[in-house]
């Protein structure tokens, strides 16, 4: 059985194994989407790389959990990603990557919970994103 928040549980057990997730998260970005490679500049792009997982990660460990307002970058992020030309469909799939990534690292850990949640945490995460159409811009920012 898996200890209070799944999500929050997967990480945490990542985190015992694996120093850095991001390595990992963008050679699978890279292998399922080349097309999002070319969406990163050459020089500084690792520090890139990991800011922007660091804060995917703590959004969605906000919208697993609590929600005290770090879930909400993820509705500022859809529109600025918008205007960097990033595919609707690119950015939402960078949720599934980070769980098919955990999903690696955990290997045999990786319980029916932890599945479960992040099922249903994809679910919600993509009806994030789709709102997004609908919805005034959450905010604002420039490419």
């Amino acid at each position: 059985m898996t200890p209070g928040n799944p999500i929050h549980h997967s990480f945490e057990l990542a985190a015992e194994r694996c120093e850095d997730l991001t390595p990992e998260v963008y050679r699978r970005l890279f292998q399922q989407h080349p097309e999002a490679q070319a969406m990163f500049r050459s020089q500084g792009s690792d520090l890139v790389k990991g800011s922007m997982l660091a804060l995917t990660i703590e959004a969605i460990l906000d919208f697993a959990g609590e929600r005290r307002g770090h879930f909400r970058l993820i509705e500022c992020e859809v529109t600025s990603h918008d205007a960097y030309g990033t595919p609707r469909n690119l950015f939402g799939e960078f949720f599934g990557v980070i769980r098919d990534s955990l999903r690696d690292v955990l290997g045999g850990d990786w319980s029916p919970e932890i599945d479960a949640a992040w099922q249903d945490l994809l679910k919600q995460l993509d009806q994030v994103v789709a709102d997004q159409d609908q919805a005034e811009p959450a905010c604002t920012s420039a490419p």
